[in-house]
């Protein structure tokens, strides 16, 4: 047995399972469709791509990500409200909130979310939107399938929805990273699952997503650690690509992939020296606005959104957070947790449509909110395809911290649009008034969800590339079908 190694001996074999992974996986750049076989400055001045804007509704995408499963008849959908007593039965419970009135003439949300309420006539509701069955239910199952339209496990690592905008249009601003990411942590409960649909897959590292965990330390991702001079962090930067060209990756990578990654580190690196890099600083946002935003991470992750779309982000991601039983993941205390998760979104959503109908940047911004799936009291799964209850609800509620949505409902799930060409004022689809509250009218799955996106955008429902020989669309199969009825 060999027991001592040099240094590009241990390199090489310490990366080799990595790259064995990556060289399958490598899509053949000649056969990507538009944009990925040029560099992000070419890409912008490409013909087909400028043809694809010029005929877009829409240039720019905020998710703004319901991470833990978020009750529609608690939120967007609500139900008759049941009052919680000391003693009640659990199968009378639909709604453990009162609705309020929103700005559309019989359209109700569910009570705390009245600020999101008073702009629902700049964007659409959608009412029906159905998740996939997926066996036992795990969140970090319905995320991956969200995200990437694609149910794992999957033979290779399937892009995120924003790395395949990422590829086919190419950053907007070329200093501003294609594909942002703020607020989710990754070294947590199911961090390697998260991990899984955090990325670009196969597309290579230029698409992938661009992490913020903290929207307060933004300005921390752009700039040198604390006491490193600029000059000193510029050696480092030269040190480690030349560490990357002796490892076994500048070995064996292809050159699609060391091309991928090389372009990454200069687009990082061309933002650290830019103006734009302000955008991060949420300090310099008037205390007026900024109090407006500040309810906590998501909060200001919805601030630092509008200021990096005003500066040309193309797709910015801002969640919740998913971390196993917190936040939405309301496996007990529905009720109180959904109350407290709902003054954390509904001012700085309500504030960010705002802001963005007010500088005219909503025309061409869509803006999502949606979850994994929706939550209901008594079922696991849907009508038809229950499966093995994750909680357990007793029939008669003595105690508050079973008052609430705690199982994972996959039939019937709120998700709101805005922007993009979309139909202002409008309500899709509609869920049964009681249990099971299950889509009755216009469901929607999510390859018509991700397609109406990339409509929005100008890309084309055949949009793929080749991996291992065969074409991977954006949906699965090329099959998804934007809906028609959702836009103006």
């Amino acid at each position: 047995m060999k027991t001592k190694w040099d240094r590009r001996e241990f390199l090489k074999t310490a990366s080799a399972a990595t790259l064995s992974a990556l060289a399958a996986g490598a899509p053949l750049s000649g056969l990507l469709t538009s944009c990925s076989r040029d560099k992000n400055q070419k890409v912008l001045e490409s013909e087909a791509v400028k043809n694809k804007i010029a005929q877009s509704k829409a240039d720019t995408v905020i998710l703004l990500w319901m991470a833990g499963g978020m009750a529609h008849t608690d939120t967007f959908d609500p139900k008759r409200y049941t009052p919680y007593e000391k003693g009640m039965d659990s199968n009378r419970v639909l709604s453990t909130f009162k609705s309020v009135p929103t700005v559309l003439d019989d359209i109700h949300f569910s009570e705390g979310l009245e600020s999101i309420g008073k702009v629902i006539d700049k964007g659409t509701l959608i009412r029906s939107y159905v998740a996939a069955d997926l066996g036992f239910i795990l969140h970090s199952r319905h995320q991956y399938h969200w995200h990437t339209c694609y149910e794992p496990p999957q033979s290779v690592a399937a892009p995120h929805l924003g790395a395949w905008i990422a590829k086919e249009l190419g950053p907007k601003n070329p200093v501003i990273p294609a594909f942002i990411d703020i607020g989710q942590r990754l070294t947590l409960g199911e961090g390697e699952e998260l991990k899984a649909f955090h990325t670009s897959g196969f597309l290579g590292n230029e698409f992938g997503p661009f992490m913020i965990e903290d929207p307060t330390s933004g300005l921390d991702s752009v700039k040198p650690p604390v006491g490193m001079s600029y000059k000193r962090f510029e050696r480092r930067n030269q040190l480690y690509n030349e560490l990357i060209s002796q490892s076994a990756f500048g070995e064996f990578g292809s050159d699609y992939q060391k091309e991928s990654l090389k372009r990454a580190m200069e687009q990082s690196y061309m933002l650290l020296n830019s103006p734009e890099a302000k955008a991060f600083d949420l300090s310099t946002e008037p205390k007026e606005v900024y109090n407006i935003y500040n309810t906590g991470k998501f909060g200001l992750g919805c601030l630092l959104a509008r200021r990096l779309t005003e500066k040309g982000a193309r797709f910015i991601s801002v969640t919740t957070e998913y971390v196993p039983f917190l936040g939405w993941d309301t496996h007990e205390n529905g009720h109180t947790r959904a109350a407290d998760m709902k003054k954390q979104i509904d001012g700085p959503v309500a504030q960010l449509i705002k802001d963005l109908d007010k500088t005219g940047h909503l025309d061409r911004t869509i803006v999502i909110l949606a979850s994994e799936f929706s939550r209901d009291m008594m079922l696991e799964g849907r009508p038809g395809a229950e499966v093995k209850h994750q909680v357990e609800q007793p029939t008669i509620i003595n105690d508050i911290k079973n008052y609430g949505m705690h199982r994972h409902f996959t039939d019937g799930c709120s998700i709101l649009m805005f922007g993009g060409g979309l139909k202002k004022g409008n309500v899709y689809g509609r869920t049964a008034d009681e249990r099971p509250c299950k889509t009755v009218e216009k469901p929607i799955k999510i390859d018509q969800i991700h397609q109406t996106i990339y409509h929005a955008l100008g890309i084309a429902e055949d949009a793929l590339a080749i991996i291992e020989e065969r074409p991977f669309y954006t949906t699965p199969d090329g099959l998804g079908k934007p809906v028609m009825e959702l836009f103006a």
